[in-house]
């Protein structure tokens, strides 16, 4: 069984505080939660797309769903096909920038987390290509 997936990848250059002068530009991720596939690890917030949607469409009702926020989505940044022993995953995820301030709906844990941050995170094996392009200090979204 194949599962499609979308994902938002929102950067925000404004939100972590640094050690330095001021912000710096962080990723928003959330923590899957107890009883789902993959529960416990950190991950770009969407989900599956349902009959008939559209990636856009898919992304905007999950953000809507599970953050409370309305996005605009972009380009596609990154596509991939992980196999789980327990189903095959078709991701794309795309750059998107919110319209508004997000808060989670379904008790799940949300962090802005900055870029050389990502790698101590516990994401799942599909991500880990996503995540080697946006820790590159030339990659922008």
């Amino acid at each position: 069984m194949i599962v499609v997936v979308v994902a938002a990848v929102i950067e925000d250059n404004h939100r972590a505080a640094s050690d330095g002068p001021g912000p710096m530009p962080a990723f928003l991720v959330t923590r899957r939660q107890p009883g789902v596939h993959l529960a416990g690890m950190w991950e770009f917030p969407g989900g599956k797309i349902h009959p008939g949607e559209t990636h856009g469409a898919a992304l905007q009702r999950e953000l809507r769903e599970e953050l409370d926020v309305e996005l605009e989505v972009h380009e596609c940044v990154y596509q991939t096909v992980h196999a789980y022993p327990e189903r095959t995953v078709e991701l794309y995820f795309y750059r998107c920038s919110l319209k508004g301030v997000p808060r989670p709906l379904l008790g799940q844990e949300m962090r802005w987390v900055p870029r050389g941050e990502l790698h101590s995170l516990g994401f799942p094996p599909a991500d880990t290509e996503l995540i080697e392009l946006l820790t590159k200090s030339d990659w922008r979204t």
